[in-house]
């Protein structure tokens, strides 16, 4: 069998990079070695390199897993990546947990202009554990994704960290004191110590996923 000539390969890369990165897991070179059964990441390198000086990829250097699709991709505007920072209770305060899970992409004009002027950096990604925020259409393993900001209107729905625990709720005052009120009648609200709670980020949207979000 004769070789695959370099630009069918580069174009196999290509689909197989605007895959992962419009599923929210961009890949490593490694991964794409693998995939491909190259016997040297060099290859790659070279590959993904002739895909960046076409203009089909950008990279961000100072980043692992920097790949990502150009500006204008979709009706949109680029998908960003968020990262999914693991799980967030909706219920019970739980110990807020920041392990990676991977990316998820989220796709929009407002979000792709707030990026541009802020960074990817402004929105996260959690996964809901608990009930407490059915009635807000929340349920258990959703995904919310937040923009980072330090204080919230009355209203909003927060992901709040009390103490070293996070949880989403919703955000209200009453004679001057914050409660985080739940959305769900079994639940009650909780009222921190001022001195104990942060405002992590303003949830603004919600995924669900009926199979595996990462599997």
């Amino acid at each position: 069998m004769g070789r695959t000539p370099p630009g069918q390969t580069r174009e196999k890369i290509f689909r197989f990079m605007e895959k992962r990165l419009i599923s929210g897991q961009p890949p490593t070179m490694r991964e794409v070695q693998d995939a491909f059964g190259f016997k040297a990441v060099q290859t790659v390198a070279e590959h993904l390199k002739a895909l960046v000086a076409e203009g089909r990829l950008l990279h961000e250097k100072a980043k692992a897993r920097g790949f990502r699709l150009p500006d204008g991709f979709g009706p949109s505007g680029p998908p960003v990546l968020v990262p999914v920072l693991g799980r967030v209770q909706a219920g019970a305060l739980d110990l807020a947990v920041e392990e990676l899970e991977g990316y998820i992409p989220i796709q929009s004009r407002s979000m792709s202009q707030s990026v541009s002027q802020n960074g990817a950096d402004e929105f996260f990604g959690l996964r809901v554990r608990g009930e407490s925020m059915l009635g807000a259409g929340i349920l258990p393993d959703d995904v919310v994704v937040a923009r980072r900001q330090p204080s919230a209107d009355p209203g909003d729905i927060v992901v709040a960290l009390v103490g070293e625990e996070a949880t989403v709720k919703r955000f209200k005052l009453r004679r001057g004191r914050v409660e985080l009120h739940p959305e769900n009648a079994a639940f009650r609200p909780i009222v921190p110590d001022p001195r104990d709670l942060s405002i992590l980020g303003k949830v603004i949207e919600v995924r669900r996923f009926l199979e595996g979000l990462f599997s």
